[in-house]
């Protein structure tokens, strides 16, 4: 039986053009938080704070329709505190920590930190579950953290009054790419038996519940009284950087796979630096491109290794 039928290429053509929208969508969110930062003052956690305020009753509902299908599989009692908790790393402490650190490094630069989760995985995988490093994988590690230096040398000024802002930023961002590939490895392990949709419902919810939870708790700040440049950037990052990448990505792992998502996932970062630079005028260094393309071609190897 031929599977390359025109219906067959057109769903896997279909899966291509989804996935890259969803990438390039994920990609908005650093740009919307920069351009907040720099309109307004506003706090990091105020605005997480109300990217989840807009972003949950999309997932609410997601949730209670995925939960009404027959097809549905229910959690069991430590299936719902591991969602609560894997969800609570990858999208409460990662998203804090990211915020925190997009108010000392650029848009740019931050999604190169990010990009390198892959990499974190691949070791979380081979330290937590004893999965082997293959040859190439190892060589794809050394490329990818080569290009990071090479970037982060290109942009960091040692001479800058501000060069521990944007150390402590670089490093915010590095963990929150250690806390996202956590939840990476922790959801690998759960979403093939209740899917993607309602896995990423549930726990986005909860992660929204901790954010709101940690705002109302420890913060003296308002969400009523902000500018309203804060609630259009809040609202467009939860609809264009939140909630559609999240949804598209699983609509094209459902058609295309996991492997073909994450390697057409890696236009991410160049994404962020050609919207960084039309919106918020930031420069693009040789040293920066070099830096790009290395850790573009280690995740990529790791990609197709998988």
């Amino acid at each position: 039986m031929k599977s390359d039928s025109p219906k067959s290429n057109y769903y896997f053509i279909q899966g291509i053009l989804i996935a890259l929208c969803g990438a390039v969508l994920f990609s908005t969110k650093a740009i919307f938080v920069k351009l907040a930062y720099r309109d307004a003052p506003v706090e990091a956690l105020t605005l997480l704070a109300l990217r989840m305020i807009f972003s949950i009753p999309f997932f609410i509902g997601a949730a209670v329709f995925t939960s009404n299908k027959s097809t549905n599989v229910k959690f069991t009692t430590k299936e719902w505190i591991y969602v609560a908790l894997i969800g609570c790393l990858g999208y409460y402490v990662s998203s804090f920590l990211d915020f925190v650190g997009l108010q000392y490094v650029s848009a740019g630069m931050e999604r190169l930190i990010l990009f390198i989760y892959p990499t974190l995985t691949l070791l979380m995988s081979a330290i937590i579950f004893k999965v082997k490093i293959k040859p190439l994988q190892w060589v794809a590690l050394m490329v990818t953290y080569f290009g990071l230096m090479i970037a982060f040398f290109g942009e960091v000024d040692f001479n800058s009054q501000q060069n521990k802002n944007f150390l402590f930023g670089a490093m915010m961002i590095f963990i929150c790419a250690i806390t996202y590939a956590g939840y990476i490895v922790g959801s690998g392990r759960l979403i093939p038996k209740v899917g993607a949709t309602k896995f990423n419902s549930y726990a986005m919810c909860f992660a929204c519940g901790a954010v709101l939870f940690h705002f109302f708790l420890f913060s003296d700040a308002s969400i009523f009284h902000l500018p309203a440049t804060v609630y259009f950037y809040s609202f467009m990052m939860a609809i264009f950087g939140t909630v559609l990448p999240s949804y598209l990505v699983s609509a094209a792992i459902n058609r295309i796979g996991s492997g073909n998502v994450a390697i057409i996932g890696s236009i991410g970062p160049v994404s962020t630096i050609l919207l960084a630079n039309i919106f918020l005028n930031e420069g693009f260094t040789a040293w920066q491109l070099i830096g790009t393309t290395c850790i573009l071609i280690g995740v990529l190897i790791i990609g197709k290794q998988k």
